[in-house]
C-alpha cells in the first residue's frame, strides 16, 4: 500500500490514455478487458465487457473500478495481471452465487459480523430507498450498516435489518464490532516543518471506517485521548486512514500537516482500490468538518470560522511560551 509513491507506471504518461481508467493507457485497457473476459469465460460465464462493467445474459453487471487498480498497483506488472484477475473473479462469482449469509447464519453469527462502513455518498444514492438507515457522518460520506464476510462486504438494506432488531441498537452494536477489530499496520509520517501524522493501514474493508472510532483509536495510537479540539483526519480509500492529534496547549505544525495529509489524501485516492473521500476533516466529538476539498485541479482550502479561531488560539499561546 503506497503512502506517498505512485506505483509505476506501465506505460508513459505521454501514451494515450484509457477513456475509463486514466491511469491505463489505451493499450493496458484492452489487455486488461480481455483478461476480464477471459478470466469469467474460464469460470463457464460469458460476458459483454463495457468500458467500466462487464454483464452477463441475466442483466447482472460487475464494477470493474477496484479490479482495474488492484492490475494498476501491481509492482510486477501485466504479467501478473492474469493471475489476480482470476482470482478477483473467482471469489467475486463465490459471494454472487453462493447462498447468501442471511439464509445460513443465526442471528447472533450475523450480529458478530455487523459493521458500520464509511461509503461515498454516491456509492449509497441510486439505492437510497433501501438504505434509509444510511446516515450523512460528512460532507460526501455516509454510514451503512454491512456485514464483514472477509473477502467482501455485503451492504445490510432496511428489510435485511429490520428483524435483526432495532436500528439505534443495530448501530450500537456495529460500532462496538469495529472497536474490537485488531490494530493493522501503523506508520508516522514525517515531512518538512517537523510535520507528521498517523496512518493506519489493513487488509480490512472497514480500516478507514475506523474514523467512527476516532477518540479509541487515537488512544490505541498514542496512549492517550484526543483533546477538546480533537484531530485532523483523512480516508483517501477503505484501506487507509490518516489521523493527527491537535494539540489544544501548543501547536505550531497543524497548517504543515493539514497540507501534508491534503498531498497524502490526493495521492492514494486517485487510483485507490475502494476508494473512499481525496477531502481531509477536523474530527471533533464525533463530528466531521471538511476542510479541505479536493474536486478541480487544486485543493481547495474551506473557510471555517471554528478553525481559524484554533489557529489564532494555538499562535497565541506559542507566542505566550516564547
Amino acid at each position: 500500500m503506497r503512502i506517498f509513491h505512485r506505483s509505476p507506471e506501465r506505460d508513459q504518461q505521454s501514451v494515450s490514455r484509457d477513456a475509463e481508467y486514466s491511469f491505463f493507457s489505451v493499450d493496458e485497457g484492452a489487455q486488461f478487458r480481455a483478461h476480464v473476459r477471459e478470466a469469467f469465460a474460464e469460470r463457464g460465464l460469458e460476458v459483454t465487457v463495457h468500458s467500466g462493467t462487464v454483464s452477463d445474459n441475466t442483466g447482472r453487471q460487475f464494477g470493474l473500478r477496484n479490479l482495474a487498480a488492484i492490475c494498476h498497483q501491481e509492482p510486477r506488472g501485466r504479467k501478473r495481471w492474469p493471475h489476480l484477475i482470476r482470482g478477483h473473479v473467482g471469489r467475486l462469482l463465490r459471494v454472487v452465487d453462493g447462498p447468501s449469509p442471511l439464509e445460513f447464519l443465526e442471528p447472533d453469527q450475523l450480529l458478530a459480523l455487523l459493521r458500520p462502513w464509511v461509503v461515498a455518498r454516491d456509492f449509497i444514492e441510486p439505492n437510497a430507498d433501501r438504505y434509509v438507515h444510511a446516515r450523512v457522518v460528512a460532507p460526501g460520506l455516509c454510514e451503512v450498516l454491512a456485514l464483514d464476510l472477509r473477502e467482501s462486504v455485503m451492504t445490510l438494506p432496511d428489510t435485511s435489518l429490520a428483524p435483526l432488531g432495532d436500528i439505534v441498537e443495530l448501530r450500537a452494536r456495529a460500532l462496538d464490532n469495529l472497536r474490537e477489530l485488531p490494530m493493522e499496520s501503523h506508520t508516522i509520517l514525517h515531512g518538512p516543518q517537523q510535520m507528521h501524522f498517523d496512518v493506519v493501514t489493513g487488509d480490512s474493508f472497514f480500516t478507514s471506517s475506523r474514523v467512527l472510532a476516532t477518540n479509541e483509536l487515537a488512544r490505541d495510537l498514542t496512549g492517550r485521548p484526543l483533546g477538546p479540539d480533537g484531530a485532523l483526519v483523512a480516508m483517501p480509500n477503505r484501506h487507509q486512514l490518516a489521523l493527527r492529534p491537535i494539540d489544544s496547549e501548543r501547536d505550531t505544525t497543524l497548517m504543515p500537516t493539514l497540507y501534508g495529509m491534503t498531498v497524502f489524501a490526493a495521492a492514494n485516492y486517485e487510483d485507490a482500490v475502494g476508494p473512499v473521500s481525496p477531502d481531509v476533516y477536523w474530527w471533533r466529538d464525533g463530528t466531521l468538518t471538511r476542510l479541505v476539498r479536493q474536486e478541480g485541479v487544486e485543493p481547495e482550502f474551506k473557510d471555517d470560522i471554528e478553525f481559524e479561531m484554533l489557529q489564532m488560539r494555538l499562535a497565541d499561546n506559542d507566542a505566550d511560551q516564547r
